[in-house]
């Protein structure tokens, strides 16, 4: 059962441990995306992976939701978000082949800015002087790690900035729909959508596909890995708000790069790292930004009411 916003506000430090351990999760799934890639085909991994993630949805959630699991009141925006989705894992997928982990990461974030930035004429958000800042500042960072003259693979960094593209509408999209749709709704029609689009676009590679146990049971891992993380942030804005677990979310680019380094031995170079950090606490500093400020309004809005 879902908790009551008061609930949430009032065990913030378990819904920041879980964004922590769903943001290594997603890291270390990185990792192993990245390891995979380069010695298999990406859709051939990728079928692999959704094929795991629908199989665990299907053995932990369908017994006690049912029907609730794919019910979906805009089915076709529910099924373009789910091939927004399946587009970014492939190009993720192509992208860590060719550059280190950390880098391709923190370009991948840009997609929170420019989420922030359509989110105004799109959905009828606003955003402060603040806000605006931090994002170019979040640019900045980028455009040190992609910057001309660096040691990043071109093709490698083009198809990671179409990766920020398609996450950044997945995003939009999933903001849209969270107002009409379940969360294990939206997990399940990515899964199968995933699922279907791999299962199709890896025919052609099953015949010379040949892995090792040991890889086989990476794949499943990713699979697990990417279930559990989904999961871990559902249960973490159960227990407090979105605004206080947002900063939380940019740990994922520590682990990445950490990890990036632990097992391939790709340390970011000095601007490169300059950038990532400057991503990070762009983002993150939004995301303070925007929690203080909710809390602000409730309490000035609180002190009215009294």
């Amino acid at each position: 059962m879902v908790s009551s916003s008061t609930d949430a506000a009032g065990r913030p430090l378990v819904g920041i441990a879980l964004v922590v351990a769903a943001t290594l999760a997603f890291g270390v799934s990185d990792i192993l995306t990245k390891h995979l890639s380069t010695l298999y085909p990406v859709p051939v991994v990728m079928a692999v992976r959704y094929l795991a993630n629908l199989l665990l949805l299907a053995v932990f959630l369908w017994p006690g939701l049912g029907a609730r699991l794919w019910q979906a009141q805009r089915l076709w925006l529910v099924i373009v978000r789910g091939l927004c989705l399946a587009a970014a894992s492939l190009t993720l997928g192509w992208a860590l082949r060719l550059m280190p982990v950390g880098e391709t990461v923190a370009i991948i974030y840009l997609a929170p800015f420019a989420v922030m930035a359509l989110s105004v004429p799109l959905l009828g958000e606003r955003v402060s002087s603040i806000g605006w800042a931090g994002a170019a500042i979040g640019f900045l960072g980028v455009l040190l790690i992609v910057r001309p003259g660096g040691s990043l693979d071109p093709l490698g960094v083009g198809i990671a900035l179409v990766n920020a593209a398609l996450a950044t509408a997945y995003h939009l999209l999933t903001r849209l729909l969270s107002r009409t749709e379940t969360t294990v709704s939206m997990l399940f029609h990515s899964s199968w959508v995933g699922a279907l689009i791999f299962c199709i676009l890896a025919v052609p590679d099953l015949p010379g596909f040949a892995p090792s146990p040991i890889d086989i049971g990476l794949m499943l891992a990713l699979g697990c890995l990417m279930t559990l993380g989904h999961y871990l942030f559902t249960a973490a804005y159960r227990q407090a708000p979105a605004s206080l677990l947002a900063p939380v979310n940019y740990l994922h680019l520590v682990w990445s790069s950490g990890l990036g380094w632990l097992v391939f031995g790709h340390a970011p170079e000095g601007l490169s790292l300059l950038g990532i950090v400057l991503v990070a606490l762009a983002g993150a500093g939004i995301a303070v930004h925007a929690h203080l400020r909710q809390r602000s309004s409730s309490a000035a809005a609180a002190a009215e009411a009294a």
